[in-house]
């Protein structure tokens, strides 16, 4: 079986690791008896069309695609895959019927910038997934939260792999700036428990004791405080402060974007 420059982690999960830095994401590939389900389609074209020719020289049709967020990191690429049926949750399926915000996208990951086209689309969910479940006799899909208001992470049981998505983010910064750090945390301590090989939307193959070092950020945010901890190597340490405003605001009710996520947009 060909699968390109795609990584096998286990029997029939494959996956592509992005640089890891934010902005440089993973996917997942999972074989099944009738296909291929993809975890997640990657941020801009220099991604996603590698990623969409190592998939398609498998020689099987995409049947699913799961996505883990409706950030942008997670949703560039959906429309490489026309044929297939698009899994979500209800919040995301609602983000993604919105306009995207080509400008803001910009911003924020300036070396990519060019990459943003002005007509950019994506394709919107059409099967949400509003509990867990068994998606086929392989994959089961999890609902969870914290990153955003709903995530779904990929569960894969037989083979001892979680496809964690947007939800984990290993030797980089996670960006809380529409999330709730002191939940996310806590989602990431109830996976910890599967006790699986974790793949993060951002960064290397981990574990659960990355997911526990991940939440020992996030309480850290949550608190109002961010000590010296493993966190020090991470990239992206300029989400700190976006992280730590959030987690107040939301902490008092108030859900609007912070403040520091303006002024890093220009928006302020």
């Amino acid at each position: 079986m060909g699968l390109g420059s795609l990584e096998v982690v286990s029997p029939g999960v494959a996956v592509w690791l992005g640089a890891g830095g934010f902005g440089q994401p993973n996917a997942g590939v999972v074989l099944e008896a009738d296909g291929v389900t993809i975890v997640d389609t990657l941020m801009v074209a220099s991604q996603w069309v590698p990623f969409a020719q190592a998939v398609e020289a498998i020689g099987r049709p995409v049947r699913r695609v799961v996505l883990t967020s409706s950030h942008i990191a997670f949703v560039g690429g959906t429309s490489c895959f026309p044929a297939a049926g698009f899994y979500g949750t209800p919040s995301a399926s609602e983000l993604l019927d919105l306009p995207p915000n080509v400008a803001g996208y910009r911003r924020l990951v300036p070396g990519l910038a060019h990459e943003f086209d002005d007509d950019l689309r994506t394709r919107p969910i059409s099967h949400l997934v509003a509990r867990d479940a068994m998606l086929t006799d392989a994959v089961v899909l999890r609902v969870t939260g914290g990153q955003a208001a709903e995530n779904l992470v990929v569960d894969l049981p037989g083979a001892g792999v979680l496809l964690a998505g947007a939800m984990a983010s290993f030797g980089t910064t996670p960006f809380a700036f529409d999330g709730d750090p002191a939940r996310w945390a806590n989602a990431l301590m109830q996976l910890a428990s599967l006790d699986r090989i974790v793949v993060p939307g951002h960064g290397p193959i981990g574990g659960s004791q990355d997911l526990r070092i991940q939440a020992d950020y996030l309480y850290a945010c949550a608190a109002g405080h961010i000590p010296p901890g493993p966190w020090d190597r991470w990239s992206d340490r300029h989400f700190d402060i976006i992280n730590v405003e959030r987690a107040a605001m939301v902490a008092s009710g108030d859900m609007r974007p912070p403040p520091s996520l303006l002024r890093l947009l220009g928006l302020d």
